[in-house]
């Protein structure tokens, strides 16, 4: 049986992965709201993290692995979860990169691009382990009732859907799955959604 990362911030990471091309295939801000909601999603299925009138509020208490409990807990007034999704996006990119690399899951080459502009470059060490993820992700889209779905692979269908990671669900499976995906979503929580209108008012604001 193939291992793969506890966290579903390290899974969603992986599953980013081109394992055809060999490459990331998100990165920047989307992929960012993707991993912090990720980590919000986790807190939210352990219990850790309820559903406040006005955002997300701390619950039982536990492991807080990306810190992202402690900030909403020392923040003065409840914020959206869109907040919490935008917020440090880019830093946890580069946290959940460290932590796969020290843990041996992935390689980062750095490459210095005109002498000042470094590009890391990102390959999967055992590719069977991003192949697993999509598995569990793809069995959740299409196959038992949601009821039964492992939580994490819900979450991976839920939040690959908001964040359009075409790694996991190309635009025409998001169109054909629409309602299971609704269904998916609505088992693992606010924080996926928020992705959604992060990126529409991304948009947006481009558009203006």
């Amino acid at each position: 049986m193939i291992r793969v990362p506890e966290t579903l911030p390290a899974r969603m990471f992986l599953l980013a992965y081109d394992t055809n091309k060999q490459k990331m295939t998100k990165g920047g801000a989307r992929l960012g709201y993707v991993l912090r909601a990720a980590a919000l999603t986790e807190l939210y299925l352990d219990g850790r993290l309820g559903e406040g009138r006005r955002g997300p509020v701390p619950g039982t208490p536990g492991a807080d692995p990306y810190g992202v409990l402690a900030q909403i807990a020392a923040s003065p007034r409840p914020r959206s979860w869109q907040h919490w999704v935008r917020k440090d996006s880019r830093a946890i990119v580069r946290t959940v990169r460290d932590e796969l690399a020290d843990d041996g899951w992935i390689r980062v080459q750095r490459r210095t691009l005109l002498g000042v502009f470094t590009r890391h470059e990102i390959t999967v060490r055992d590719p069977r382990v991003v192949k697993t993820l999509w598995g569990g992700a793809s069995s959740a889209l299409r196959g038992r009732p949601v009821a039964h779905v492992n939580s994490y692979d819900a979450a991976a269908v839920a939040l690959a859907a908001a964040g359009e990671l075409k790694t996991v669900l190309p635009g025409p499976d998001r169109r054909r799955y629409r309602r299971r995906i609704a269904e998916l979503t609505a088992r693992t929580g606010p924080a996926a959604p928020a992705v959604r209108r992060a990126l529409e008012q991304d948009r947006s604001d481009g558009a203006g």
